[in-house]
């Protein structure tokens, strides 16, 4: 027990020797380097630093409209200047510093830089590959390969006919816009330009802008400078159109095929009407994993429902002439057919025309 004590004794003051080792070569290492430590901090001489940021888009993989994100890839660049990264090329014997990968990154380069973060990341956001270039003046160019979810707010009123516009929104973590203020490239607009294109969506336009945001932890004013990606998509109808719309109209037409019919025979005409009406809610079953599960109206939902009520109004025309008919006044019941037959078509068409245009132009 008492050669197990000393045995015990010994390592801890061997750890405790090495430890105090480690430390003194710190502080030799410091004190050897003009005290690098400062360097961890923004250049106070340079205030705000000015950091020049771009992205370019590879790919936009998924657009989730239920949950209002997307997926996307890309390669996000900041450039800004340090002027105690300066070195001399003659003694370094490089014409340019330059740390490649996470290790080389975070472990042997010795200077600051902007933390940025995603401010609309949701769930995901993975960094696949750094490199850091710092030229002989202090210039630093920060390059990132980004694979990330983002939320954004989507309006799904005029599905399948909308638009919406996909935002990334970059911030510098930690300070703010007086420390550290970001600024758009000037060759951003030359990184969008091939945008990526999209499984039933096609990109519309692209921009990008800087802007402050109000944000507790961003210095002593609570200011922090942000960076705006934002992509214009448009929908693809076609799709929508071809499964949905285009089969249920042809089903409403054929409902009306009930007016030609013989008003004594009201029970044929009322089968034809329910079957147009069982169809439509069969179709609208299977159809409902196609549409977005949200809580509001799109149009497509209101045309869903005109179509689903018109043919129900088959049904009453048809047992208004079956009264008719009963009453003796075939006249009246041939001329509510007649009248029905030409009203419903029209009125059905209309009500969509106009519900399309007060939707696309109001809303």
């Amino acid at each position: 027990m008492i050669q197990k004590n000393k045995l015990n004794m010994t390592a801890m003051a061997l750890i405790a020797t090495l430890m105090c080792c480690m430390q003194m070569a710190a502080a030799d290492s410091i004190a050897s380097s003009g005290g690098e430590a400062f360097l961890l901090a923004p250049p106070e001489e340079v205030r705000p630093v000015v950091v020049r940021a771009s992205f370019k888009f590879h790919d936009i993989n998924e657009i989730k409209d239920e949950m209002e994100t997307f997926d996307f890839s890309g390669v996000l660049m900041l450039k800004w200047h340090d002027p105690r990264q300066a070195f001399d090329p003659a003694v370094e014997g490089v014409n340019e510093k330059v740390f490649q990968g996470s290790y080389q990154f975070n472990e042997l380069a010795a200077g600051w830089y902007p933390q940025v973060i995603l401010v609309n990341e949701s769930g995901m956001y993975q960094k696949s590959g750094t490199i850091l270039r710092v030229q002989p003046d202090g210039t630093s160019t920060l390059i990132e390969t980004l694979n990330a979810t983002a939320k954004t707010e989507y309006n799904m009123t005029q599905f399948p006919f909308d638009r919406q516009r996909l935002e990334v929104i970059f911030e510098v973590l930690g300070f703010g816009r007086d420390e550290v203020l970001l600024k758009v490239d000037s060759d951003t607009a030359s990184f969008l330009a091939g945008a990526a294109r999209i499984p039933q969506w096609s990109v519309t336009g692209a921009s990008v802008s800087a802007r402050d945001r109000i944000e507790f932890y961003a210095g002593q004013q609570g200011v922090s400078s942000a960076f705006t990606v934002s992509v214009d998509v448009q929908r693809k109808s076609f799709y929508m159109l071809r499964l949905v719309v285009l089969p249920l109209i042809l089903i409403v037409l054929l409902s009306f095929s009930v007016f030609w019919m013989d008003m004594s025979s009201i029970g044929d005409r009322l089968s034809v009407s329910f079957i147009g009406i069982l169809t439509s809610v069969a179709y609208q079953t299977i159809i409902s994993d196609q549409m977005p599960h949200i809580a509001y109206p799109t149009l497509m939902h209101w045309f869903l429902n005109l179509s689903f009520l018109t043919m129900c109004a088959t049904v009453v025309i048809n047992l208004v002439v079956n009264t008719l008919d009963k009453r003796g006044k075939m006249e009246l019941g041939d001329r509510i057919d007649r009248l029905c037959r030409w009203g419903f078509p029209l009125a059905y068409f209309g009500i969509t025309l106009v519900s399309f245009g007060v939707v696309m132009l109001v809303l």
